[in-house]
Order: C-alpha cells, then structure tokens, then sequence
C-alpha cells in the first residue's frame, strides 16, 4: 500500500477502520481504511470489481461487514441502514432505485419520510430547495418517474436523498450511462452541493471528473488500498494516469468538467 498523505485536517464527519466484507470465501473488501471531512468531496476510484459499491453498502448497513464505521462521532460494527439514514447518512444507488410508477414529487416526499415521521414539517421547505437545484424536475413534478430520461432519472434520485437533510450523501457512479453534456451537469451539481455545506463520498469510473473535483481520493484495487492523497496530487501521479487516465484519456476528458 501506497500512501500519499492522510487526510487528517477537518472535522470527521465520517471515518472506516479496518473494514472488511466477503461474500462466502470470496474477500470483497479487505481491512480498507478512509476519512471523510465535514465540507469535502472525497472521491473512491478503481476498476469494475474492485469493491467500490460493496464498501459503500457496507457503510450504509445494507452489507454486513466487520470492521468499524465512525459517523458523526458514533461508532458502529455492521451498522443497520435505518440508524444510519436516521444519523444522517444518503446513498444514491447505481441504479437509482425510483419509484417508476409514482410522480417525480411523490418519489421526492419519500425520502422525507423519516422526518416526517419524527414531526418534521420542514421537509416542505427542502423540497423547495431541491427544486431550486433540479427546475427541470419542479416542471415535471406530477410526471411518472419511469418516464425521465437518464439524467432526469439521476437528477430525482439525489433530490430524493437530499430531502433527508442528510450530513453525508454517497453517490454510487452518478454518470453511469448518461451522455457526456448531463454527465458534465451532474458533476457541477456535486460541486454546488459541496458549497451547500454537504459533505459528499463520490465512488466513480470516470477517475478524471473524480480526482478533478475531489478534495481527496482513495484508490480501491482487489478490495484492498493501493493509494491515498489529494485529487491533484493522485491525478499528477504518473501510476494513476497509466493505469486510469491513459487508455480513455480523451473520452474522460469530455465527461470530466
């Protein structure tokens, strides 16, 4: 293992330790150490199969894992998903996950659903907001959410999980299958969303747009970390553009903003 520097300055909003999963004999993710700043956008690069989703299920509770996950100050072993929702913590899935036959504002209203339920009327006030960010959503608000297009479909499934008011939003590959123009939107809005004051953990393919806006980046190999450091220092690092920049180079460029 390679690494760079630690990313120890900042208030932690969200730090793993030794985290591990398997799937029956097979190691997915293997004692895999990071750190995630209050205000960063912290980016998780490597190949297909290197276990990026799988450790971003694991921190959500939707794997169980060993190892420890400190969010917020607490620390939990195998978290269970609706404590850790209820703490603060969003997930955008790969695969979105919508609601197709339901309105684009009803998708939007369910994951305000546990604020709801603890007596939280601000949620009205954050789908405004949410609005304010996605106006093409606010037009098509009672349209069917199976009838968006992809990027649309991207759009809604992070308002959906910014209606939980959430400290920390991980985005499982955001510009997986979306043209290189809303590739490009989606990332600006990652960037808006970090000046909000959301805290962002970014897993992506696209290791250029990723390093590009990130305030700090892990890469994941075979489960394991191969290296750790600033997005600039990583993307100037001649082991990175050889093994991630190099063969797509000029078609990351025109996903990268």
């Amino acid at each position: 293992m390679n690494i760079v520097e630690n990313n120890n300055s900042g208030k932690c909003i969200l730090e793993v330790s030794h985290l591990s999963v398997a799937y029956g004999k097979v190691d997915a993710l293997i004692n895999f150490n990071m750190r995630v700043n209050e205000g960063q956008i912290v980016s998780v690069v490597g190949p297909n199969g290197a276990g990026k989703t799988t450790l971003l299920s694991a921190i959500m509770g939707v794997l169980s894992s060993q190892g420890n996950v400190d969010f917020d100050g607490e620390v939990q072993q195998s978290p269970q998903v609706e404590y850790m929702v209820g703490k603060g913590l969003g997930l955008v899935p790969e695969k979105r996950e919508l609601f197709s036959s339901m309105s684009i504002e009803d998708n939007l209203l369910l994951g305000a659903f546990q604020r709801y339920r603890r007596g939280d009327r601000k949620y009205k006030e954050t789908l405004d907001e949410v609005y304010d960010i996605f106006p093409r959503l606010k037009e098509r608000r009672t349209q069917a959410s199976g009838t968006l297009s992809g990027g649309e479909r991207q759009m809604l499934a992070v308002g959906r999980a910014l209606m939980a008011k959430p400290k920390l939003l991980m985005l499982d590959e955001p510009s997986l299958g979306l043209a290189p123009l809303i590739t490009r939107e989606i990332f600006k809005i990652i960037d808006h969303l970090r000046a909000t004051g959301v805290s962002i953990l970014l897993v992506e393919q696209n290791a250029r747009a990723a390093l590009k806006m990130a305030d700090y980046a892990y890469v994941l190999e075979m489960g394991e970390l191969s290296m750790q450091g600033t997005g600039a220092s990583l993307s100037e690092d001649p082991r990175i553009i050889e093994s991630y920049l190099g063969i797509n180079s000029k078609h990351q460029e025109i996903l990268s903003i």
